[in-house]
């Protein structure tokens, strides 16, 4: 199974940097991962906010293939229990779907373009947290997810 993930922004900080290394190393075993940073659009004027999503929405659609499955990480996606996400990968990767893409936008989050485009709308939580922790957050589920289905013991 190839994984995408397609994220605005780069990460910063050293400890989600070694915590994102970590995870993307323990996942080697059950998945090909890959992450595409895209660079944000500068937003200098709060009322050009839908434009810059456009724009970033044209960065995000160009690095996804047409049988590609996206999962889009949105504030009013569905959330679910990582015993539910694993399943949800385990019936993706049963499907024979080529590749799937999670797409995390941009502090201001994600135009409807690529909204449209999702197949699975997620969100992670009612919490808020900071945009670059949704990353490592993702991995790590993905992680976990893999342990679920193998029935390995990370999981509790």
């Amino acid at each position: 199974m190839k994984i995408k993930i397609i994220a605005l922004g780069k990460i910063k900080e050293n400890f989600l940097k070694d915590g994102i290394a970590e995870f993307l190393k323990r996942l080697t075993p059950y998945c090909s991962i890959e992450i595409i940073e895209l660079s944000p659009v500068e937003i200098k004027d709060e009322n050009l906010i839908q434009k810059a999503l456009d724009e970033e929405a044209e960065k995000i659609l160009s690095c996804i293939k047409t049988q590609t499955y996206v999962i889009t990480m949105e504030i009013n996606g569905q959330q679910i229990s990582s015993e539910e996400f694993s399943l949800k990968l385990e019936e993706l990767i049963n499907s024979g779907i080529p590749e799937i893409a999670f797409v995390i936008g941009s502090s201001h989050g994600i135009s409807n373009l690529v909204s449209k485009r999702a197949d699975f709308k997620m969100s992670m939580s009612k919490m808020t947290f900071l945009h670059q922790f949704a990353r490592l957050i993702l991995i790590e589920q993905l992680y976990r997810a893999f342990k679920i289905m193998r029935g390995e013991t990370y999981h509790k």
